[in-house]
């Protein structure tokens, strides 16, 4: 009886032994195993939450340029916006694309949107709208032929404008926000503090790449605000997202 015992004692002590080894062996797995698939579900609704937040803090911002192109600043100004990353909007006249096609060439190929500006810098008045459609209309006509592309934007000198020409001329026009002046002031830090100190997000600054002042101020412009977050994007992503 007491041998029996006994192999009954070690018997006991061995099942213990080994439940014991298997538990630990349970848990260990369990913390080096891969998470379930609910886990990895929630993971990944964490990291589509951060991306979609970080995405919103996003800040845009338009830079458009009227009365061009010019012969010189024009192109600094495309150089600039190249080593920069940067795509703008540009408002040409339709007596200036005749001039000087190849930079309205490299305006539309460089990525930039390209908008009517009228042929002659026309003002629209109560009299003279036949002839403000016509100068839009032939200056539409330039760019396309430079480009191969339909001009869609207008930007309306001195922001006078008839909602009923848009159905007719199928054109949408585009003002601005922001109008630090730049066409009268020779002090480019003038004209960057103007829109830096004004700007917020979704604005549409108005330049006009005709002159030098323009041309150093709206490079500076760039640099600041990008440093304060801002992205600059084309005024279709601004009228329509």
């Amino acid at each position: 009886m007491k041998i029996k015992n006994d192999w009954q004692k070690k018997g006991i002590k061995c099942f213990l032994f080994l439940y014991t080894l298997l538990g630990i062996m349970f848990v260990v797995r369990r913390e080096g195993a891969v998470p379930a698939a609910e886990d990895t579900a929630v993971i990944s609704s964490r990291v589509q939450t951060t991306d979609a937040d970080n995405y919103k803090d996003v800040k845009k911002v338009s830079l458009t340029f009227d009365d061009g192109p010019h012969p010189i600043y024009t192109e600094q100004i495309l150089d600039g916006l190249k080593e920069r990353g940067v795509k703008a909007t540009f408002f040409i006249t339709g007596s200036h694309a005749e001039q000087y096609p190849e930079i309205v060439k490299r305006i539309y190929e460089e990525g930039h949107v390209i908008g009517n500006h009228t042929y002659s810098h026309m003002q629209l008045k109560a009299g003279n709208k036949r002839k403000f459609v016509k100068e839009l209309q032939e200056t539409s006509k330039v760019i396309e032929e430079i480009t191969g592309q339909e001009t869609l934007y207008v930007r309306p000198p001195y922001g006078e404008w008839d909602k009923d020409l848009e159905k007719e001329l199928n054109m949408f026009p585009v003002f601005w926000t922001v109008d630090p002046l730049d066409w009268c002031s020779t002090d480019a830090s003038c004209v960057v503090a103007e829109v830096v100190g004004k700007i917020k997000d979704n604005d549409i600054i108005l330049l006009h790449d005709e002159y030098e002042t323009t041309r150093v101020a709206s490079l500076a412009i760039i640099d600041q605000l990008q440093q304060k977050g801002y992205e600059f994007v084309t005024v279709d992503e601004i009228l329509f997202n």
